[in-house]
């Protein structure tokens, strides 16, 4: 399975920056975890095949490029964007976005081939196929109706936690996930905003160090996604003075990829 972070900001320089203020992981470079930056960062390969958009939830750092990849695509689309949701996300996404006020009803129009957008929905703590992926949906702990994911290609499989505070079924289906490779975990505070992180539902790194301890493997890597681009600093510096050997940060642009083996090496 190969994953990748859309980069989503830009430096002083015009180039890509680590900082994230929006989210979207391309899994395979054909099914979306969330479309914050999809439309304005994914490759030409990932714009061809991408046709699933799967959402852990409504907030517009998770949601952005949405309206804007399904635009681009408008007068090509030979089959429907297909956007994997729940009930609730799929009504937030018609009332408050596709509304006509703030971008057009797509699921209201046809192209020369027929509609445009089809919405998937799918029940939190139900499992669901897009494409060649089994997923498995899980509440987790944030202000809105949110999901993390257990991701499988029926090698390994992923966990995703989304936005979300503390939480404990996501980790107890990681515990009991045989073929699990990595979690990528979120951290959007630094320790001294923990008020606001508890406030918004988020976590911190101290807060993240009590999570991961829930996870029977010592060994599974975990890579922290969604920190607060304007305390990205401050929080990649407090996560590695807890000195937690597994974790590390996801970098933007880089691709990961799992296997179900490690890499024959030659020569070895």
């Amino acid at each position: 399975m190969k994953i990748q972070m859309l980069p989503s900001t830009i430096d002083e320089n015009g180039r890509a920056s680590a900082r994230q203020h929006l989210m979207s992981i391309i899994i395979d470079d054909c099914v979306a975890i969330d479309a914050g930056c999809l439309a304005m960062a994914c490759s030409d390969l990932q714009r061809r095949q991408v046709r699933d958009i799967v959402l852990t939830h409504p907030h517009l750092d998770h949601i952005a490029g949405l309206p804007l990849f399904i635009d681009d695509l408008f007068s090509t689309l030979t089959a429907p964007i297909r956007v994997h949701a729940t009930r609730e996300i799929i009504d937030i996404l018609e009332r408050d976005i596709f509304n006509w006020a703030i971008y057009p009803r797509f699921s209201e129009l046809l192209n020369d081939f027929g509609p445009v957008v089809e919405y998937l929905e799918f029940l939190q703590g139900a499992n669901f196929d897009v494409r060649h992926l089994s997923i498995r949906s899980v509440a987790v702990h944030h202000k809105v109706s949110a999901n993390g994911f257990i991701v499988s290609d029926g090698r390994v499989s992923i966990a995703i936690t989304g936005d979300t505070a503390e939480t404990d079924e996501i980790w107890e289906l990681c515990n009991t996930t045989p073929d699990l490779k990595a979690v990528l975990a979120e951290c959007a505070f630094p320790d001294e905003m923990d008020k606001l992180a508890s406030v918004s539902d988020h976590l911190t790194p101290r807060r993240l160090a009590r999570e991961i301890e829930k996870l029977h493997d010592h060994a599974l890597p975990v890579f922290v996604i969604n920190i607060k681009p304007m305390f990205r600093e401050k929080v990649v510096e407090q996560i590695e003075a807890l000195n937690l050997p597994r974790v590390e940060i996801l970098e933007v642009s880089k691709i990961y990829e799992f296997e179900s083996e490690p890499p024959v090496v030659a020569g070895g």
